[in-house]
């Protein structure tokens, strides 16, 4: 089979150049924020080839921050609403919707997830743990990496691969290579930002970064996700 090249593309959501605190992407779905312009929307669905559903949580746009999906469901913020919830339910019924009730609220920055593994912070409870593993139907593992706990802020994880922050120590590096069955790039996002989970929206299909990032930071995020086309 030949080669398929991952698409890629550069935009800005909401004004931000940190795209990954707006939206959270699977290979089936983006969740996105309400009110998503023409060509944010086009972007997006054009370069990770899947539908955008926008909602709000915590009566916000800050979907990607307050969430994390993978095909199997959508782990969100106890910040969420109750008419928030039933309105993802409805809007996407194949999966499963789990609200985690912890004072790690903000799921996008300390859950990183595919369909296989969940890498999260530290101080999630055995209990949280659980509910996530429950919720995403996957193994749940506690790491750090480059002195970050927040793993989902500075990391990307795919089905088709890993990107880790700039900071990770060699050691680290083989541990998550270990965890994920990847072989990783470190890179940095947004001309610099080592926060490249928040900066990208990533699916086995494409990467939209934040228009801040530079063409050498992108071949390498390419590069560290591209493992399975």
């Amino acid at each position: 089979m030949n080669k398929v090249a991952m698409d890629a593309a550069k935009c800005r959501v909401k004004g931000s150049d940190f795209n990954g605190v707006f939206c959270t992407a699977s290979d089936n779905l983006i969740f996105g924020p309400l009110h998503l312009t023409k060509k944010e929307h086009d972007i997006l669905t054009s370069t990770l080839h899947v539908e955008v559903l926008e909602i709000s949580i915590a009566e916000s746009s800050l979907v990607g921050l307050f969430s994390r999906i993978n095909s199997n469901g959508i782990l969100l913020s106890n910040l969420a609403t109750d008419e928030e919830v039933t309105m993802i339910k409805e809007k996407a019924p194949g999966i499963n919707v789990g609200v985690l009730h912890s004072d790690i609220n903000a799921i996008g920055s300390n859950v990183l997830a595919n369909d296989k593994i969940a890498i999260v912070n530290h101080e999630y409870q055995h209990s949280e743990m659980k509910q996530i593993g429950d919720v995403l139907g996957v193994e749940v593992v506690k790491s750090e990496i480059g002195g970050y706990r927040t793993v989902g802020a500075n990391n990307i994880l795919t089905n088709s691969g890993l990107v880790i922050n700039n900071r990770a120590a060699d050691f680290e590096e083989r541990e998550w290579e270990g965890m994920t069955k990847f072989k990783t790039i470190r890179t940095t996002a947004n001309t610099g930002a080592l926060a490249i989970g928040l900066a990208v929206v990533a699916n086995s299909k494409g990467v939209v970064a934040g228009e801040a990032t530079t063409g050498f930071e992108l071949n390498r995020i390419i590069q560290g996700l591209d493992h399975n086309q």
